[in-house]
């Protein structure tokens, strides 16, 4: 595929974990790749495997939730990569707390990040799938938009990128844009090692724990978002939009 008329894809958060295993996938499906993470000397592993494997890529440092980044960063990306099609909000942090615990800086920056990082990406983005007239959100939810104890924040988060995915794909889909959410249950990344750390526990132990409640007993890798990322952003998914897709091993919502 020529430069010129190859999509190209932005993914969020794409220095580690999910983020990271999206961005590899969607090289290997042919978009060239703009890996967004707020450090951009951290993104240089997930480009590096890109181009590694023969993709095109492009490390981006943004703050998700500062709209001068945001849109500076859009701009370099279309300058130097193309416009971009397809969006992947995955960027996100947890400050976990009990309510009676959690303070407002925990509640305000899981907000700022996972909302208002959203909203200020698919806003920035919109203009160049609605030029196509063809465009791909993708936004990473969570199982704990169900509700999950020392997560008012988090869970609460989540749950709005559910609304915002929806209102996205009514808005949108006359333009030939698509909105989907993915909602992922326990996912080994360094974030949820580090929930394993603070328990006390060893991530071998913590798993095996978690795995007993997941019908297909493990616990899931990126590669597992990665792969119905994969589907959403397809030219076969174009008659799929507002949904949200659970990719928990088992039933939930």
């Amino acid at each position: 595929m020529s430069e010129s008329s190859q999509r190209v894809a932005i993914v969020t958060g794409a220095a580690r974990g999910i983020g990271a295993a999206t961005a590899k996938r969607l090289a290997t499906d042919g978009f060239a790749v703009a890996v967004v993470d707020l450090d951009e000397a951290a993104t240089k592993g997930t480009v590096e495997a890109i181009e590694a494997a023969g993709g095109r890529a492009l490390g981006v440092g943004a703050d998700v939730s500062d709209a001068e980044q945001v849109q500076s960063a859009v701009d370099r990306i279309a300058a130097e990569l193309g416009p971009p099609l397809v969006l992947v909000n995955n960027a996100g942090v947890t400050r976990d707390n009990l309510l009676f615990k959690m303070t407002e800086s925990d509640w305000d920056v899981v907000m700022a990040v996972h909302l208002r990082g959203s909203f200020l990406m698919s806003r920035a983005a919109q203009k160049h799938m609605i030029d196509a007239k063809w465009g791909r959100i993708v936004n990473l939810s969570s199982t704990s938009a169900l509700g999950n104890r020392g997560q008012a924040n988090y869970a609460a988060a989540k749950a709005g990128l559910q609304g915002f995915t929806k209102t996205l794909a009514i808005e949108l889909g006359k333009f030939g844009v698509t909105a989907n959410s993915i909602a992922p249950g326990l996912i080994e990344t360094e974030m949820t090692r580090a929930t394993a750390e603070r328990l006390g526990r060893s991530w071998d132990d913590y798993a095996a724990e978690r795995a007993q409640a997941i019908p297909v007993a493990r616990v899931g890798q990126g590669e597992d978002i990665a792969h119905a990322v994969s589907f959403f952003v397809s030219e076969g998914a174009g008659f799929v939009s507002g949904q949200v897709l659970y990719v928990a091993g088992g039933p939930k919502a």
